[in-house]
Formats: structure tokens, sequence, C-alpha cells
């Protein structure tokens, strides 16, 4: 008996149409010898899904399940490909969760937390783990510039607290530049991050877990062909993504066994993708994804193929693990 999978994808955020083109993939690598894989579009105004004529069937929330021609359908499991809300702060595992539905992200908790990158470096700060200089504003705060350059230095970054993709960042150099800086992140959300810019390598760790073990997947290092590694340096073809990554084998182990150690240490599941720069020969964390892109250009599913696993092996390990 084929089990019946749930691809949801689409989302409330700004990237919705990354979340869609990292769903259709999903869908279009599943073997239909072993899975009946349905497209599950999850958007503010609609839940719905989306056969191959592009014919809408909403979805009851009260089951997660939907009528496809007199027949109710329900599914085995969820495989989540939302970037940012719902699907990657928590929202929907919680829901999945009290349904009793598997899905293929971390649990509720994790996902919150991952997503609010103020709360997720807070908690792995007492672990050791290096990070950069940051200040913290809440919308309706008094702004003291003074005391934000005194604290980050310049240039810094301006990044809206719960965004992926770059969407509500910039760098900044010049102190009259924050205002606008801050303007733009607050147009992504209502809560705000700023840090010291870290002058270093950038690389970014997949750790997943495949046939029960976390498995570290091979680094990529990060060349952006921009000021840094922005929207269109990560989808429009503006860098270079270099997996492995062109650093020295004692840096490689510092940076795989520090991904592993968040991993765990976050109680993970799942995908995830953690993102670091070099300082002074020591990897300082930057964030942490639980749904990264899943395009055949994507950062993990390059990481996966030069570990020998195949787009098809990772979405598949990835059912059967949430099955268990």
């Amino acid at each position: 008996m084929k089990k019946k999978i749930g691809i949801i994808m689409g989302g409330y955020s700004s990237e919705y149409e990354i979340s869609l083109k990292s769903g259709n993939v999903v869908y279009e690598t599943l073997s239909p010898n072993k899975f009946e894989a349905y497209r599950l579009h999850i958007f503010e105004d609609r839940w719905v899904y989306v056969d191959d004529n592009e014919q809408e069937f909403p979805i009851d929330k009260n089951d997660f399940s939907v009528i496809i021609k007199d027949t109710k359908v329900s599914f085995d499991c969820v495989f989540n490909a939302i970037h940012g809300s719902p699907g990657e702060d928590g929202y929907m595992q919680s829901y999945l969760e009290l349904l009793k539905i598997p899905h293929t992200s971390c649990g509720m908790y994790q996902a919150a937390l991952t997503f609010n990158k103020r709360d997720c470096l807070s908690v792995l700060k007492p672990y050791g783990i290096k990070t950069a200089e940051s200040y913290y504003l809440n919308l309706g705060d008094t702004i003291y510039e003074n005391a934000i350059i005194n604290k980050v230095g310049l240039p810094c970054f301006v990044k809206a607290n719960k965004a992926g993709s770059s969407f509500g960042i910039t760098k900044v150099y010049k102190q009259n530049e924050l205002k606008q800086a801050i303007e733009h992140a607050y147009k992504e959300d209502d809560e705000i991050i700023i840090e010291s810019f870290l002058d270093g390598t950038e690389v970014s760790v997949g750790v997943i877990k495949y046939k029960g073990e976390v498995t570290v997947l091979p680094i990529t290092e990060i060349v952006s062909d921009n000021d840094f590694f922005d929207y269109k340096a990560k989808y429009l073809g503006e860098s270079q993504e270099i997996t492995p990554a062109r650093i020295s084998e004692a840096d490689a182990d510092k940076v795989r066994r520090l991904a592993k150690q968040v991993y765990e240490i976050l109680k993970m599941e799942g995908f995830s993708r953690s993102e670091y720069i070099f300082k002074n020969g020591e990897p300082h964390l930057l964030e942490v994804n639980t749904v990264p892109g899943l395009t055949k250009a994507s950062i993990l599913p390059q990481q996966a193929a030069a570990a020998g696993i195949s787009l098809a092996q990772l979405f598949e390990n990835a059912i059967e693990e949430a099955l268990k």
C-alpha cells in the first residue's frame, strides 16, 4: 500500500515563491511507485490541494483532509517545504502534532526557537558557541544610534529577526544609513537584530537525520558576487557555492563538530542548515534554517549530492524518518 504524502508549500511570508519551487521539486522527485504525492498550497486566504490540471480542492482544517471526486483523502505523512511562516516557525508543526500526523520537519519548539534568530543565539551562547556582537530592537523602541554603533561597530548588518532568504536585511556602512535600514527591516518583522560585520570565509553546513544517524553533509563555501549573501546571490545566481568548501581540514573539522553540536543541543529532527563565518580561525554561528531550500540548485541538495545521496534518497529518507 503506497503511503499518501501531502507536500505543504507556499506559506504566509515573502518566501512563498521559493517554497512553491521547493515543494514542486519534492513532488516531481518522489517515486509514484512508492508514494501517492499531493501538492498542498498553504496560503493565508486558502488551504488547497492542487491537482496536475491546477484545479483546487479545499483542505478541511479540522482533520487536514481533502475530498477529491467524492473520496476523502487523509495523509500518512506531511512533507514540509514551507520556508518562513507558518512552516518554519512552529505553527504547522503544532497543528500537525495535535492531529498526530507525522511530518518531516523538526518539532514545534525547535522550529519556533530557530526561526527567532535572537532567541536561538541566546540559547546557544551558554554552550560556548561564538556569534557576532548584537543589538536588539523592537518596533516602537527609541533608536539610540550611538549606542548601536558603539556595541556592534561599522559596517554592521540590520536584519529582520524572523525572516529568511535575506528579506529585510541591509549592510550598513555609515551611521546616517542606520535609520533607513531599520525601517526596511521593520517591513518584514516587528523585531530587529543588528549584528557586527564578521570578515571571513562564510560556510553553510547541512545536518540531517539519515538512516537513523545524525549526519553532517559536506561543507559549502559561500562566495557572493554582491556585498553579502543576499536574495540575488541566493536565488539569481549571483554567487558561487563551492562544495566541498576550500578550507583546511582542521577548520572543516571544527565547523562539522559545531554544526552537529548545535543540531544535538537543540534536539533537532529532519533537515537543518546552519551558517557560519570564520573569524580569527573560529566559526561564528549566524543562523539555523530548519526548512532549507530543496530545489536542485539549493545548497542542502548540493551537499547531499556530494555525499552520494540523490534527491530521491534525501526526500524518501525524510519521510521514512518521520514515519518512525
